[in-house]
């Protein structure tokens, strides 16, 4: 399945019915009254979580929804029917957004939540409820009111108690299927994650976890390089962050460590205030033991703990359940993000971002230039007549009558 994890669409409720004009005209009922029904209410739009969806995929072909309006009064002191209400569901974590000012207007984590994204219209009053001793005949009625209209942007965030993080190719995959059942997709090459992955890590006494695992970060991915800068709001529900280090690659591990931490703290400040618990990955690899305990006595003098451990043969997998549970109790809430609470303050303080050369656009441009020119009864779009007579030059004779 497709993982969509952000959808703009346009709700209307519906109009609540107009009133009726209407008077009782029966056999032997003289001066019977106005007897215009009021009009029913319009349908009001529901958003519900619903646990067992885990994407906004639904939200990406239909983008358009408009529950049904009440229905007019009608004599004999009969009202209208009220519409049904629309219900359209959700996953848990889904965040409601203003999609012209990016205010945020809900945040629905609980299961089973109901919220009212757009309020319907009332009915309006029959000529029946004007009736008075002083005007015993009314000839108006209230028409319905107009139901909400909104242009919204639905955003999941991800429920996980501890998310991953780590430059591409860490381990980060092996590691989630080696503490939980998940079974994300493993290979020797970068950026092998290409969306969130949930696990539950199983602990002692019963207590567990749920573990994320998003795709790797490169530098500069808090202004779109890569793909990791797609999946950092999924980290803003996590209350721990294990971050991987690759220590088989001969690369400097600190100004990795640090890169890292210096792009979480550019997306959003609050991400850089989360506890850490650091982890040193891949010791089974000779020269990786010994970059690993370097990157320890560098870290020791910082106060940073750093536990070495193996993805691939679980060795000092325990001691880091230990610490990311002991990290997982002394941590508070999470916070919101900075860009949710001031969405527009947080777009006004950061820094233009330089544009960033699609590696597939220039692929895509560069094979239209060598490809060889259309041919057939069409050339680029147009028949052949009309692309010779464009260019000033004769047209190609029909099939079967060239002299």
């Amino acid at each position: 399945m497709q993982f969509i994890d952000e959808a703009e669409i346009y709700v209307k409720a519906g109009d609540g019915g107009a009133g009726a004009v209407a008077f009782r005209r029966e056999k032997y009922v003289p001066r019977g009254g106005p007897s215009g029904g009021d009009g029913g209410d319009g349908g009001d739009i529901i958003l519900m979580t619903d646990e067992r969806l885990s994407t906004l995929l639904d939200f990406r072909f239909k983008r358009e929804y408009r529950a049904r309006n009440g229905e007019p009064g009608r004599g004999r002191d009969q009202n209208g029917h009220a519409a049904s209400e629309l219900v359209l569901k959700v996953p848990p974590g889904t965040l409601v957004r203003d999609a012209s000012s990016g205010e945020v207007l809900a945040d629905l984590r609980e299961n089973a939540r109901r919220w009212v994204l757009a309020k319907a219209g009332r009915g309006g009053l029959g000529n029946m409820n004007f009736a008075t001793p002083t005007l015993q005949a009314p000839r108006f009625a209230q028409p319905g009111t107009e139901g909400e209209e909104k242009r919204v942007r639905l955003e999941l965030r991800l429920l996980a108690d501890v998310a991953l993080v780590g430059f591409p190719n860490a381990g980060k995959s092996t590691l989630v299927a080696r503490l939980s059942r998940a079974k994300p997709k493993i290979a020797d090459y970068p950026f092998t994650t290409l969306q969130p992955h949930l696990g539950v890590v199983q602990y002692k006494d019963g207590r567990s976890f749920v573990l994320s695992d998003l795709p790797g970060l490169i530098e500069g991915a808090h202004r779109g390089a890569g793909l990791g800068h797609r999946f950092l709001k999924h980290m803003a529900r996590c209350r721990t962050i294990i971050h991987l280090i690759d220590a088989s690659q001969e690369r400097d591990l600190l100004a990795d460590f640090a890169a890292i931490n210096q792009e979480l703290s550019l997306f959003d400040p609050a991400l850089g205030r989360k506890a850490q618990v650091v982890a040193a990955n891949k010791i089974d690899v000779p020269e990786g033991r010994e970059r690993a305990q370097e990157l320890r006595r560098k870290l020791k003098a910082r106060k940073v703990e750093v536990y070495l451990v193996s993805g691939a043969t679980g060795e000092g997998l325990p001691e880091l359940l230990d610490a990311t549970v002991s990290a997982l109790d002394a941590a508070p809430m999470p916070m919101p993000l900075e860009r949710d609470v001031n969405p527009i303050a947080q777009a006004e303080a950061a820094p233009e971002a330089e544009p960033i050369a699609d590696e597939r656009e220039i692929d895509r441009r560069a094979r239209e230039e060598r490809a060889p020119p259309l041919t057939g009864r069409r050339k680029d779009g147009v028949p052949k007549v009309k692309a010779a007579k464009k260019a000033g030059q004769k047209p190609p004779a029909p099939r079967g009558k060239r002299g």
